[in-house]
């Protein structure tokens, strides 16, 4: 697994652009603010920052936290339940669509994102070290 994991990470890594922040919008209707997927963990809105809203395990509009509404597996709102009827969307700041965040890959329009992908792929993992995982993926 780890593996798989390292040789997927040097692959995304090639292609992950860092230029254009990508915001994550969750809820039946896409109004849910639930961070950023590629800002820097130091900024208040992205989803690696432990101690910012949208990277604490503890917040309900986190991603990371798998009992919320936004994560886990089960939750028809969440980026990882291969089920889900409504996943977060991606957009850039001027509401640009870059699809649907999501596991399932039969969803339609869903995300061709690098990042993303790597994310719904290894969520379980990325999820138990986020610092780290962060570490792996930007630090290159």
């Amino acid at each position: 697994m780890r593996f798989i994991l390292s040789l997927f990470l040097v692959v995304a890594l090639a292609t992950i652009v860092n230029g254009q922040s990508l915001l994550i919008f969750g809820g039946k209707d896409h109004d849910v603010f639930l961070g950023c997927l590629n800002c820097d963990k130091y900024q208040d809105k992205s989803i690696w920052n432990a101690y910012g809203a949208f990277g604490s395990k503890c917040n309900d509009k986190c991603i990371w936290n798998k009992y919320g509404n936004y994560g886990g597996k089960y939750s028809d709102y969440s980026p990882f339940n291969q089920y889900a009827s409504h996943p977060p969307v991606l957009v850039d700041k001027d509401g640009n669509f870059y699809g649907y965040f999501t596991t399932n890959k039969f969803f339609p329009k869903r995300t061709t994102s690098k990042l993303a992908l790597l994310i719904v792929d290894f969520w379980e993992a990325i999820a138990e070290d986020v610092s780290g995982y962060y570490e792996k993926i930007f630090k290159r």
